[in-house]
């Protein structure tokens, strides 16, 4: 496969890096695109092929699932995730952010995150409010937070990537397990423990 093609995301060019990245994730390819956090890999969630994809490009565990990125509340209720009081209140007070809910769905449990980046936000509506997106290196690798890192990373495997400029973190999202009544921090990242605590309002964490 060639090098991907990259798009700058810029006054002049964000429709068509907007429209051709539709285009690609409809037809079930793999596109980079710029997060809050660092630059991601995306896939459409209904795509299975391009799901899987996402996994050998990783080199991940099939077991370990990949998260829904969310354009907003919205997009994550029409995926049939269940919000009780608990993480409504999470979500209301970290979204967007880098905070990954993971909450109960018909299909088992899905991790779910709205960034905080308008560009992101900007794909995410586009492509119709959920991507599967995966930082953008080999899985134990360092993830990139250029285009031109995700270039060198990636670029033979993937259909385009688009250049918003560097990613502004770096620091990996929290993820918090909705349990029951309560919650777990199975993973502690941007956000600390106390900061999770103090939203939730009670101390249902391990």
């Amino acid at each position: 496969m060639k090098a991907a093609k990259v798009l700058p995301w810029s006054e002049c060019g964000r429709t068509t890096a907007r429209q051709r990245a539709v285009e690609i994730w409809k037809r079930g390819g793999l596109v980079v695109m710029p997060t809050d956090t660092v630059y991601g890999l995306a896939a459409d969630p209904d795509q299975a092929a391009a799901v899987a994809k996402l996994w050998a490009v990783k080199g991940r565990d099939p077991e370990k699932k990949i998260a829904l990125l969310a354009a907003d509340v919205a997009a994550v209720r029409r995926a049939a995730a269940r919000f009780d009081t608990l993480a409504l209140r999470l979500a209301e007070a970290f979204w967007p952010g880098p905070l990954t809910l993971v909450l109960p769905t018909p299909g088992g449990a899905e991790g779910f995150r709205v960034p905080d980046d308008p560009v992101a936000l900007d794909l995410l509506r586009a492509a119709g409010g959920l991507l599967r997106v995966t930082s953008v290196n080999r899985s134990g690798a360092a993830p990139a937070r250029t285009a031109e890192d995700a270039l060198l990373a990636l670029g033979n495997v993937v259909d385009l990537i688009i250049d918003a400029g560097p990613a502004r973190g770096g620091v990996p999202s929290t993820v918090v397990v909705i349990e029951g009544d309560g919650l777990r921090i199975a993973r502690e990242g941007a956000l600390g423990s106390d900061a999770i605590r103090n939203a939730a309002g009670r101390a249902h964490h391990e």
